[in-house]
Parts: structure tokens; C-alpha cells; sequence
């Protein structure tokens, strides 16, 4: 079973916690549990699921209240709750949907490709066709139907505040026809209208800035959890959890605010891009 890797990343810290305030080490403590040492780590990682009865015993043994015990045991069994993403196994390799779901802020630097949350149907199909031109049309179908679902998911009912830097590049890069660039710039001046929403383009003529190393995405989740940074590579997903390092991811993205266009700006400067296609 997939688990929810949000939830169970809270799970972890707070068994981490737990554990911390009795000043057990993790040896102790399994030894007290019953337990190897190595499935208490698991648990206290994320790196594997306990069940309910695992999390009543691990209360026990560090004498919890009874409120918090039934909040973790609660926990516990939201873990293995399903999101819309688990539909999508087979195309989201990584828990990035997830996390993305259940952020309450995200930060985007993009200096390559109009964000997924921002592309069109036809953008989308072009980007994931070319990504592997060996897919069939049902699975390039598939890709492209959970790419809008994610960006349903996300700009729906309670949708959460996304800042959003482009580089100049990105508006004027040609995927697919002309007509598709037009369709998408027109899809970036719809959404950027949405008050949750906040877009800054970042001019060629900025010259060279701290965004050079590539894209990258922070999630803050609110008092819930900590921040996680992310950013993607050929090579595959790579998630930062120290906070020295997601507090200069933050850092670098204020810089690229600084140095892009204010929003209205850049509205207006997506708007000239795409009279071009007229």
C-alpha cells in the first residue's frame, strides 16, 4: 500500500520527539518495545508505516497522555488514507503531487518551461510527449489527465497561495504551434488574475542571476509541518529537509523576486509577448 508521505512524515517527527523528551535513545527504547533498533528507526524516519496498536505501545512506554495518544493512533490510521494522486501511481514516481496537495504555500522558480500547475492541455501533451517519444497514446493520454487533475486539485476549492517567478526564456520558447503558445500565454494571463496567485517574470536583461543552477519549489505547510524544498533532475527527485538549506532556497527565490518584473509589470509583459502570436 502507498502511504501518505505528508502524514507520515509527521507521524515520524512527532515519535522523534516523544522519544527525545524521555531522553531514550532509540536502543533503549526498542529494547523497553521489545522491538530491533532498526524497525524503531523506520518509524521514527518515515521510512516505514507503524500500525495503531505499534503507536499505542510506543505512548505507553513514554507515559503520554491519553489526548495525544489518541491523536497519534488517529494519525496513524490517516496515513494510510488515499489521495486522488495514488490513482496515479504508475505516472507520479515520487510523493511531489502529495506534497504539493497539501502545502498551504508554494514558492516556484521556472527558468525552462511554464510550471505544470500553469500549463494547457495541448502544453502539457507537447512537453510529456517530448520527454519520451516511445510512450504510446494511452499512456501519453494518462500523463497529460494527471497533470490537469493535479492542477484542478490544486487551483480548486481551497486553493493555496502560489508565488510564481518565469524566466523571459519560458514566454518565449516555441512548444508546439504557435497556436499552443498563444493558448498557454493566455492561460498564464487567466490564472494570474486569481487572487492567490502572484506571477513575476524575470527579464533577459536582468542578466545573470542566483536562479542559474535550475528550478526548484518550496512547500510550507503552515504550524502543521516543517517547509521542504524540492527540485527535479534527470536523474530523479530531490527533497531538502534541513533548514539552513530550505531557509537559502527562500533566499534565492526573494532575490529572483527582486530582480523580476512586479506583477503587474509582468502581466503586461506576458500580455506583448503574446500579441506577438496575433
Amino acid at each position: 500500500m502507498k502511504h501518505s508521505t505528508v502524514r507520515l512524515r509527521r507521524l515520524s517527527r512527532e515519535l522523534r520527539t516523544l522519544r527525545a523528551a524521555t531522553e531514550m535513545t532509540t536502543e533503549a527504547a526498542a529494547e523497553q518495545l521489545g522491538w530491533s533498533r532498526s524497525k524503531l528507526n523506520r518509524f521514527e524516519t518515515g521510512k516505514g508505516a507503524p500500525t495503531t496498536a505499534d503507536v499505542a505501545a510506543i505512548c505507553h512506554l513514554y507515559c503520554v497522555a491519553e489526548s495525544t495518544t489518541e491523536a497519534l493512533v488517529q494519525l496513524t490510521r490517516e496515513v494510510a488514507r488515499r489521495g486522488w494522486w495514488t490513482a496515479y501511481s504508475d505516472v507520479f514516481a515520487g510523493s511531489y503531487a502529495e506534497f504539493e496537495a497539501a502545502a498551504k504555500e508554494i514558492h516556484y522558480w521556472t527558468p525552462l518551461l511554464v510550471p505544470g500547475l500553469l500549463q494547457t492541455e495541448d502544453y502539457a501533451r507537447e512537453i510529456i510527449q517530448a520527454g519520451n517519444r516511445s510512450r504510446t497514446d494511452v499512456e501519453l493520454a494518462r500523463r497529460v489527465d494527471a497533470r490537469m487533475q493535479r492542477k484542478t486539485s490544486l487551483l480548486g476549492a481551497h486553493p493555496a497561495t502560489l508565488r510564481i517567478v518565469i524566466a523571459e526564456y519560458v514566454l518565449r520558447y516555441p512548444v508546439g504551434t504557435p497556436d499552443v503558445m498563444a493558448r498557454q500565454l493566455d492561460e498564464i494571463l487567466q490564472v494570474a488574475k486569481q487572487p492567490n496567485i502572484t506571477i513575476q517574470v524575470l527579464p533577459t536583461n536582468a542578466g545573470v542571476h542566483n536562479g542559474t543552477e535550475g528550478a526548484f519549489s518550496v512547500f510550507s505547510f503552515g504550524d502543521e509541518d516543517p517547509d521542504l524544498g524540492y527540485a527535479g533532475c534527470p536523474a530523479g527527485e530531490v527533497y531538502v529537509e534541513d533548514p539552513e538549506q530550505i531557509q537559502q532556497l527562500k533566499l534565492t527565490f526573494e532575490r529572483l523576486t527582486s530582480a523580476a518584473l512586479s506583477p503587474e509589470d509582468s502581466v503586461a509583459f506576458i500580455a506583448a509577448v503574446r500579441s506577438e502570436y496575433d
